[in-house]
């Protein structure tokens, strides 16, 4: 069994390189399950009706999100509906929408949870441990996939060091930028953050200029996205069914 994941896309330069390239490595990789995390796709910050379903006709089979799942109101009018996007257990409001789904593939049940890092991160309600802990104990799932959505590597590496064991395969995201420290832990195929998918001349992903001078004159800005030929990074994990651990993961990323 083959899990492929691509990180945060931002805007419509990430959402051009998905259609553009998703295909073809689905058709190189043959892929079982493919999941992207889709919290930056509208505009830089969460998701609309309008790009959750462009983003499944892409060749999503489901959506991850992040801190930014509420930033489009929108979101809360439709997603008791989008049965395909998991937002983070821990984020508020915790009530809407869900956090855990069960995808049956190749007779196996895939349990996929999204969580967010406390860090450096606003309204996460509960930890992450104590999340994935009840999570694990209260729901029946042959394989285990988890989005940890974090700020720092040191809290990713903790949680995976925490539920390797239990768990098939833990990718990183939020910080935009792809680390090179994929590894099989203990069976479970690892990386501290899968990279982004969107503008390479930028500043992860948003318009370099603005982040400047909000950074050294203090100017206040909108978040722009960042125009231009853009980069597609991801990871991708092979799974030995029989024992449900995981023997292979490698690194996607495409440049300009």
């Amino acid at each position: 069994m083959r899990i492929l994941f691509i990180g945060d896309i931002v805007g419509s330069p990430g959402r051009q390189m998905l259609q553009q390239h998703l295909p073809a490595l689905k058709e190189k990789i043959c892929p079982d399950l493919t999941i992207v995390n889709g919290e930056n796709a509208a505009h830089g910050k969460g998701i609309t009706k309008k790009i959750y379903y462009q983003l499944l006709g892409c060749g999503a089979d489901y959506i991850t999100m992040g801190n930014h799942t509420f930033s489009k109101s929108e979101l809360k009018m439709f997603i008791q509906e989008a049965d395909r996007l998991i937002r983070p257990v821990n984020l508020a409001p915790v009530e809407l929408g869900e956090g855990v789904r069960i995808a049956r593939v190749n007779g196996k049940r895939i349990g996929m949870v999204n969580l967010c890092g406390e860090v450096f991160m606003d309204n996460v309600v509960r930890s992450p441990f104590e999340c994935m802990s009840e999570i694990l104990n209260r729901t029946l799932a042959d394989l285990w996939f988890v989005d940890f959505h974090g700020e720092t590597t040191g809290e990713k590496e903790t949680f995976a060091q925490v539920f390797a064991d239990r768990c098939v395969m833990i990718v990183g995201t939020h910080t935009h930028v792809q680390t090179a420290d994929e590894q099989l832990m203990r069976g479970c195929a690892y990386i501290s953050d899968a990279g982004m998918c969107g503008a390479f001349d930028s500043i992860l992903g948003r318009d370099k200029r603005e982040v400047i001078e909000r950074t050294l004159y203090q100017i206040k800005t909108r978040y722009t996205v960042a125009e231009g030929p853009a980069m597609l990074c991801g990871v991708w994990a092979e799974i030995d069914e029989i024992t449900g651990r995981a023997t292979r993961i490698e690194r996607i990323q495409i440049r300009p």
